[in-house]
C-alpha cells in the first residue's frame, strides 16, 4: 500500500485479518468523545494529537491496527509511527471495517 492510500484509508482486508489474528495491538485515533460513542471491542484510545507523547505505549508491539472515523488520522498515525521505528503498522481505516473484521475473526 503506497503513502497516499494508506493516508486515504485504503485498506488491504487480508494483511488487516492476519494482523488482527496474530492478536495486533488496536488503537483507535479519534478523541475521547469520538471513541465513547463507540469503537472496536478491546482497543484503546490514542487521540491522533497524543501520539508523539504516547509512544511508550507501543513499546514491544509487534503489530498495530490504527483506525478512526474515515482513516484519514489513522494514516497521520500510521506515518509518525513508521517515523517512529515502527515497523508493523496498518492503517485500517475506519472503526467500523475493523470491528467488521475483529467480530468475524472471533466467529471462526
Amino acid at each position: 500500500m503506497g503513502f497516499f492510500s494508506s493516508l486515504l484509508g485504503k485498506t488491504d482486508n487480508s494483511k488487516l485479518t492476519a494482523f488482527i489474528k496474530a492478536g495486533a495491538f488496536l488503537v483507535d485515533v479519534r478523541t475521547p468523545a469520538e471513541f465513547s460513542a463507540g469503537s472496536v471491542k478491546g482497543a484503546v484510545n490514542i487521540p491522533l494529537d497524543k501520539m508523539q507523547s504516547r509512544l511508550a505505549a507501543f513499546k514491544n508491539k509487534k503489530y498495530i491496527i490504527v483506525f478512526c472515523r474515515s482513516g484519514g488520522r489513522a494514516g497521520q498515525a500510521k506515518y509518525i509511527l513508521e517515523q517512529n521505528g515502527f515497523q508493523q503498522v496498518m492503517n485500517g481505516g475506519t472503526w467500523q471495517m475493523v470491528e467488521t473484521l475483529v467480530q468475524k475473526n472471533l466467529e471462526v
